[in-house]
């Protein structure tokens, strides 16, 4: 209303044109999940990085975390769909915070390039534990809480 109506459909038609974009990505990630949750069995979820799997779930966990590509978009869906076929949630914390922290696409198209082969390597060696304790607070976290949450029912 500040800057008028002309202002306002400029800023409409923009964001309008950004749904228009984003939406396939969406549907695509979306399907990436549907899909996943469809060929991978739900017993090898649970027994690789489900609530009984120990530090080898979170290992499990970091590593595809940190070699599988994609953005956001597709990546948060993932993490979605391992947690609907039994994954601990501490396992999928640790999930993304190794895509995140880790994530060797980012290292090899944007960071190697630019930064060199050095820079690459101490921030992954920097950040390579971050992702376990990640997961293993989140485990403490979750257990605290669903047992608190159980003494009130």
């Amino acid at each position: 209303m500040r800057d008028g109506q002309a202002h306002f459909l400029a800023i409409l038609g923009d964001d309008l044109w950004l749904l228009v974009d984003i939406a396939p990505k969406v549907v695509a990630g979306c399907l990436i999940a549907v899909f996943i949750t469809v060929l991978m069995p739900r017993e090898m979820v649970a027994r690789w990085v489900g609530e009984e799997s120990g530090f080898s779930g979170l290992a499990i966990a970091a590593v595809v975390g940190a070699i599988l590509p994609g953005g956001p978009i597709t990546i948060f869906p993932v993490a979605g769909a391992f947690l609907a076929m039994g994954a601990d949630g501490g396992a999928v914390i640790a999930f993304l915070a190794s895509w995140n922290l880790v994530g060797s696409t980012r290292a090899l198209v944007w960071e190697l390039p630019f930064f060199g082969a050095h820079f690459v390597l101490w921030r992954v060696l920097l950040s390579l534990p971050l992702p376990f304790l990640a997961g293993i607070m989140a485990r403490y976290v979750i257990r605290t809480f669903a047992l608190k949450l159980g003494d009130r029912a």
